[in-house]
Protein backbone atom coordinates (compact mmCIF):
# COMPACT_ATOMS: atom_id res chain seq x y z
CA UNK A 1 0.00 0.00 0.00
CA UNK A 2 1.22 3.49 -0.83
CA UNK A 3 1.00 6.44 1.55
CA UNK A 4 1.53 10.16 1.24
CA UNK A 5 3.75 11.56 3.98
CA UNK A 6 2.54 15.10 4.67
CA UNK A 7 5.10 17.27 6.47
CA UNK A 8 4.24 20.66 7.95
CA UNK A 9 6.95 23.06 9.15
CA UNK A 10 5.93 24.79 12.37
CA UNK A 11 7.24 25.73 15.83
CA UNK A 12 7.35 24.06 19.24
CA UNK A 13 4.38 26.18 20.33
CA UNK A 14 2.36 25.31 17.24
CA UNK A 15 3.27 21.64 16.93
CA UNK A 16 0.40 20.17 18.95
CA UNK A 17 -2.15 22.44 17.26
CA UNK A 18 -0.91 21.31 13.84
CA UNK A 19 -0.82 17.68 14.96
CA UNK A 20 -4.42 17.94 16.14
CA UNK A 21 -5.43 19.14 12.67
CA UNK A 22 -3.65 16.24 10.97
CA UNK A 23 -5.30 13.68 13.27
CA UNK A 24 -8.63 14.66 11.68
CA UNK A 25 -7.55 13.14 8.38
CA UNK A 26 -5.59 9.99 9.21
CA UNK A 27 -5.76 6.86 11.32
CA UNK A 28 -2.22 5.89 10.29
CA UNK A 29 -0.19 8.07 12.63
CA UNK A 30 1.11 11.59 13.30
CA UNK A 31 4.66 12.25 14.51
CA UNK A 32 6.31 15.42 15.85
CA UNK A 33 10.05 15.91 15.29
CA UNK A 34 11.28 18.63 17.66
CA UNK A 35 14.98 19.01 18.49
CA UNK A 36 13.98 20.73 21.74
CA UNK A 37 12.55 17.43 23.01
CA UNK A 38 15.92 15.75 22.51
CA UNK A 39 17.70 18.64 24.23
CA UNK A 40 15.27 18.51 27.18
CA UNK A 41 15.83 14.80 27.67
CA UNK A 42 19.57 15.37 27.78
CA UNK A 43 19.51 18.46 30.01
CA UNK A 44 16.99 16.97 32.45
CA UNK A 45 19.10 13.80 32.72
CA UNK A 46 16.19 11.65 31.54
CA UNK A 47 18.20 9.97 28.80
CA UNK A 48 21.82 9.93 27.66
CA UNK A 49 23.53 9.20 24.39
CA UNK A 50 27.10 8.01 23.96
CA UNK A 51 27.49 10.66 21.29
CA UNK A 52 25.47 13.68 20.30
CA UNK A 53 26.40 16.08 17.51
CA UNK A 54 27.08 19.45 19.17
CA UNK A 55 25.34 21.23 16.30
CA UNK A 56 22.07 19.66 17.48
CA UNK A 57 22.04 21.55 20.77
CA UNK A 58 23.55 24.69 19.23
CA UNK A 59 20.68 25.30 16.82
CA UNK A 60 17.47 25.62 18.81
CA UNK A 61 15.67 27.72 16.21
CA UNK A 62 15.14 25.04 13.57
CA UNK A 63 11.66 24.12 12.39
CA UNK A 64 9.55 21.56 14.16
CA UNK A 65 8.27 19.00 11.66
CA UNK A 66 4.82 17.49 12.08
CA UNK A 67 4.31 14.48 9.83
CA UNK A 68 1.16 12.57 8.97
CA UNK A 69 0.67 9.50 6.82
CA UNK A 70 -2.37 9.42 4.55
CA UNK A 71 -3.50 6.71 2.15
CA UNK A 72 -2.39 7.85 -1.30
CA UNK A 73 -5.89 7.56 -2.74
CA UNK A 74 -7.27 9.94 -0.10
CA UNK A 75 -4.61 12.61 -0.65
CA UNK A 76 -6.30 14.71 -3.40
CA UNK A 77 -9.38 15.22 -1.23
CA UNK A 78 -7.58 15.61 2.10
CA UNK A 79 -4.79 18.07 1.25
CA UNK A 80 -7.11 21.03 0.45
CA UNK A 81 -8.92 20.44 3.75
CA UNK A 82 -5.63 20.43 5.67
CA UNK A 83 -4.57 23.69 4.01
CA UNK A 84 -7.95 25.26 4.83
CA UNK A 85 -7.62 24.20 8.48
CA UNK A 86 -4.11 25.67 8.65
CA UNK A 87 -5.43 28.96 7.27
CA UNK A 88 -8.19 28.93 9.91
CA UNK A 89 -5.60 28.22 12.61
CA UNK A 90 -3.55 31.22 11.48
CA UNK A 91 -6.63 33.45 11.44
CA UNK A 92 -7.81 32.39 14.91
CA UNK A 93 -4.34 32.59 16.38
CA UNK A 94 -4.02 36.30 15.47
CA UNK A 95 -0.26 36.21 15.91
CA UNK A 96 -0.43 35.18 19.58
CA UNK A 97 1.63 32.00 19.22
CA UNK A 98 4.54 31.60 16.79
CA UNK A 99 3.33 29.03 14.28
CA UNK A 100 6.31 28.97 11.94
CA UNK A 101 5.95 28.99 8.17
CA UNK A 102 3.32 26.20 8.04
CA UNK A 103 4.95 25.20 4.75
CA UNK A 104 3.52 21.87 3.63
CA UNK A 105 5.39 19.24 1.62
CA UNK A 106 4.35 15.78 0.46
CA UNK A 107 6.16 12.59 -0.49
CA UNK A 108 4.76 9.24 -1.64
CA UNK A 109 6.21 6.28 0.27
CA UNK A 110 5.84 2.53 -0.13
CA UNK A 111 4.58 -0.02 2.37
CA UNK A 112 3.73 0.23 6.06
CA UNK A 113 7.05 -0.59 7.73
CA UNK A 114 7.03 2.98 9.03
CA UNK A 115 4.09 2.09 11.32
CA UNK A 116 6.25 -0.28 13.33
CA UNK A 117 9.09 2.26 13.40
CA UNK A 118 6.65 4.95 14.55
CA UNK A 119 5.29 2.72 17.33
CA UNK A 120 8.79 2.28 18.76
CA UNK A 121 8.70 5.99 19.68
CA UNK A 122 6.11 5.42 22.40
CA UNK A 123 7.05 4.18 25.86
CA UNK A 124 5.13 4.00 29.15
CA UNK A 125 4.62 7.49 30.59
CA UNK A 126 4.31 8.01 34.36
CA UNK A 127 2.05 10.95 35.25
CA UNK A 128 1.43 12.03 38.82
CA UNK A 129 1.53 9.54 41.69
CA UNK A 130 -0.53 6.73 40.15
CA UNK A 131 -1.17 6.95 36.42
CA UNK A 132 0.96 5.13 33.85
CA UNK A 133 -0.01 5.54 30.20
CA UNK A 134 1.04 2.45 28.25
CA UNK A 135 0.79 1.89 24.47
CA UNK A 136 -1.50 -1.05 23.75
CA UNK A 137 1.26 -3.03 22.04
CA UNK A 138 3.74 -2.89 24.96
CA UNK A 139 3.75 -5.43 27.80
CA UNK A 140 4.01 -3.63 31.14
CA UNK A 141 4.27 -5.04 34.68
CA UNK A 142 2.57 -2.52 36.91
CA UNK A 143 3.41 -1.78 40.51
CA UNK A 144 0.62 -2.44 43.05
CA UNK A 145 -0.23 1.26 43.48
CA UNK A 146 -0.23 2.10 39.77
CA UNK A 147 -3.24 2.61 37.53
CA UNK A 148 -2.43 1.62 33.94
CA UNK A 149 -4.23 3.26 31.01
CA UNK A 150 -3.73 1.44 27.71
CA UNK A 151 -3.88 3.52 24.55
CA UNK A 152 -3.84 2.64 20.89
CA UNK A 153 -1.91 5.83 20.24
CA UNK A 154 -1.97 5.74 16.45
CA UNK A 155 -5.69 6.48 16.38
CA UNK A 156 -6.18 9.96 17.87
CA UNK A 157 -4.61 12.93 19.60
CA UNK A 158 -3.93 12.55 23.31
CA UNK A 159 -1.23 10.19 24.55
CA UNK A 160 -0.25 11.93 27.78
CA UNK A 161 3.05 13.15 26.39
CA UNK A 162 1.99 16.74 25.98
CA UNK A 163 2.01 19.21 28.87
CA UNK A 164 -1.69 20.04 28.51
CA UNK A 165 -2.72 16.40 28.95
CA UNK A 166 -0.27 15.60 31.74
CA UNK A 167 -1.45 18.62 33.76
CA UNK A 168 -5.05 17.42 33.44
CA UNK A 169 -4.09 13.95 34.64
CA UNK A 170 -2.14 15.31 37.59
CA UNK A 171 -5.03 17.55 38.65
CA UNK A 172 -7.52 14.73 38.10
CA UNK A 173 -5.62 12.54 40.58
CA UNK A 174 -5.74 15.37 43.09
CA UNK A 175 -9.46 16.15 42.90
CA UNK A 176 -11.23 12.96 41.81
CA UNK A 177 -13.45 11.36 44.44
CA UNK A 178 -14.60 7.74 44.44
CA UNK A 179 -17.88 6.88 42.69
CA UNK A 180 -18.07 10.31 41.04
CA UNK A 181 -19.54 11.13 37.63
CA UNK A 182 -17.01 12.51 35.15
CA UNK A 183 -17.43 14.56 31.96
CA UNK A 184 -14.57 14.67 29.41
CA UNK A 185 -15.17 17.42 26.84
CA UNK A 186 -13.13 17.21 23.63
CA UNK A 187 -11.98 13.76 24.66
CA UNK A 188 -9.55 12.97 21.82
CA UNK A 189 -8.17 9.50 22.58
CA UNK A 190 -10.37 9.31 25.69
CA UNK A 191 -7.38 9.31 28.03
CA UNK A 192 -8.94 11.62 30.64
CA UNK A 193 -12.35 9.99 30.91
CA UNK A 194 -10.86 6.49 30.92
CA UNK A 195 -8.35 7.52 33.58
CA UNK A 196 -11.16 8.91 35.73
CA UNK A 197 -13.03 5.59 35.68
CA UNK A 198 -9.89 3.52 36.34
CA UNK A 199 -9.05 5.85 39.24
CA UNK A 200 -12.44 5.24 40.84
CA UNK A 201 -15.15 7.30 39.11
CA UNK A 202 -18.48 5.50 38.79
CA UNK A 203 -18.91 6.49 35.13
CA UNK A 204 -17.75 8.98 32.52
CA UNK A 205 -19.27 10.70 29.50
CA UNK A 206 -16.77 11.49 26.73
CA UNK A 207 -17.59 13.88 23.91
CA UNK A 208 -15.75 15.03 20.79
CA UNK A 209 -16.80 16.70 17.56
CA UNK A 210 -14.28 14.67 15.54
CA UNK A 211 -15.35 11.24 14.26
CA UNK A 212 -11.83 9.76 14.40
CA UNK A 213 -11.48 10.92 18.01
CA UNK A 214 -14.85 9.47 19.02
CA UNK A 215 -14.02 6.13 17.39
CA UNK A 216 -10.58 6.14 19.03
CA UNK A 217 -12.04 6.90 22.45
CA UNK A 218 -14.55 4.07 22.08
CA UNK A 219 -11.76 1.68 21.05
CA UNK A 220 -9.59 2.73 23.99
CA UNK A 221 -12.51 2.30 26.40
CA UNK A 222 -12.86 -1.26 25.14
CA UNK A 223 -9.19 -2.22 25.48
CA UNK A 224 -9.23 -0.86 29.04
CA UNK A 225 -12.35 -2.83 29.91
CA UNK A 226 -14.39 0.26 30.87
CA UNK A 227 -16.80 0.42 27.92
CA UNK A 228 -19.76 -0.35 30.19
CA UNK A 229 -18.96 2.67 32.38
CA UNK A 230 -17.99 5.12 29.62
CA UNK A 231 -20.44 6.72 27.21
CA UNK A 232 -18.75 8.15 24.10
CA UNK A 233 -20.61 10.75 22.06
CA UNK A 234 -19.72 12.49 18.83
CA UNK A 235 -21.20 15.91 19.48
CA UNK A 236 -20.82 19.52 18.32
CA UNK A 237 -19.90 21.28 21.54
CA UNK A 238 -22.13 19.66 24.20
CA UNK A 239 -25.30 19.53 22.10
CA UNK A 240 -28.26 18.34 24.14
CA UNK A 241 -26.11 16.54 26.70
CA UNK A 242 -27.90 16.00 30.01
CA UNK A 243 -25.44 15.24 32.79
CA UNK A 244 -24.67 16.51 36.26
CA UNK A 245 -20.96 15.85 36.67
CA UNK A 246 -19.01 15.81 39.90
CA UNK A 247 -15.82 16.49 37.94
CA UNK A 248 -15.42 17.76 34.38
CA UNK A 249 -12.33 18.13 32.21
CA UNK A 250 -11.72 20.04 28.99
CA UNK A 251 -8.31 20.06 27.32
CA UNK A 252 -8.98 22.30 24.33
CA UNK A 253 -7.85 25.74 23.16
CA UNK A 254 -8.75 28.84 25.16
CA UNK A 255 -11.11 30.23 22.51
CA UNK A 256 -13.19 27.06 22.49
CA UNK A 257 -13.12 26.88 26.28
CA UNK A 258 -14.59 30.38 26.30
CA UNK A 259 -17.34 29.35 23.87
CA UNK A 260 -18.18 26.34 26.03
CA UNK A 261 -18.28 28.13 29.37
CA UNK A 262 -22.06 28.35 29.71
CA UNK A 263 -22.64 24.78 28.45
CA UNK A 264 -20.00 23.30 30.76
CA UNK A 265 -21.35 25.26 33.72
CA UNK A 266 -24.75 23.69 33.15
CA UNK A 267 -23.23 20.20 33.32
CA UNK A 268 -21.33 20.57 36.62
CA UNK A 269 -23.09 20.28 39.98
CA UNK A 270 -22.73 22.87 42.70
CA UNK A 271 -19.52 22.11 44.56
CA UNK A 272 -18.20 20.14 41.59
CA UNK A 273 -14.71 20.46 40.13
CA UNK A 274 -13.75 21.64 36.66
CA UNK A 275 -10.28 21.15 35.15
CA UNK A 276 -9.35 23.21 32.10
CA UNK A 277 -6.17 22.97 30.03
CA UNK A 278 -4.74 24.05 26.69
CA UNK A 279 -4.49 27.72 27.70
CA UNK A 280 -1.65 30.04 26.74
CA UNK A 281 -0.54 32.92 28.98
CA UNK A 282 -2.19 35.62 26.86
CA UNK A 283 -5.59 33.93 27.18
CA UNK A 284 -5.39 32.90 30.85
CA UNK A 285 -7.07 35.92 32.43
CA UNK A 286 -9.85 35.85 29.85
CA UNK A 287 -10.64 32.20 30.58
CA UNK A 288 -10.67 32.87 34.32
CA UNK A 289 -12.98 35.83 33.83
CA UNK A 290 -15.58 34.08 31.69
CA UNK A 291 -15.71 31.02 33.94
CA UNK A 292 -16.00 33.32 36.95
CA UNK A 293 -19.07 34.84 35.31
CA UNK A 294 -20.46 31.32 34.87
CA UNK A 295 -20.28 30.42 38.54
CA UNK A 296 -16.75 29.06 39.06
CA UNK A 297 -13.98 30.09 41.42
CA UNK A 298 -10.34 29.27 40.62
CA UNK A 299 -8.65 26.85 43.01
CA UNK A 300 -5.30 26.35 41.28
CA UNK A 301 -3.34 27.66 38.33
CA UNK A 302 -0.51 25.42 37.11
CA UNK A 303 1.73 25.58 34.08
CA UNK A 304 4.21 23.56 32.07
CA UNK A 305 6.18 25.14 29.28
CA UNK A 306 3.96 27.51 27.31
CA UNK A 307 0.73 26.00 28.64
CA UNK A 308 -1.53 26.62 31.64
CA UNK A 309 -4.21 24.55 33.35
CA UNK A 310 -6.83 25.53 35.92
CA UNK A 311 -8.80 23.74 38.58
CA UNK A 312 -12.06 25.47 39.48
CA UNK A 313 -14.98 24.87 41.82
CA UNK A 314 -18.63 25.41 40.92
CA UNK A 315 -20.32 27.70 43.43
Amino acid sequence: MKFTKVTIHTSTEGSELVANILWRYTVYGVAISDVKDVIALQENKVMYWDYMDESLTADRSRDVLVKAFIAEGDTPAVLPQIRADLEELTLNNQGILPLGSLETTTKVIEGDDWIEIWKKHFRPIHIGKKVVVVPEWIAYDKAPEEVVIKLDSNMAFGTGEHETTSMCLELLQQYLTQDSVCLDVGCGSGILGISAVLLGADRAVLTDIDAVAADSAAHNCKINGVQERCEVRRADLLGDLKITADIALANITADILARLAADISGCVRAGGILILSGIIAEKLDGVKEIYGKNGFVVLQTVNKGEWYALSLKKL
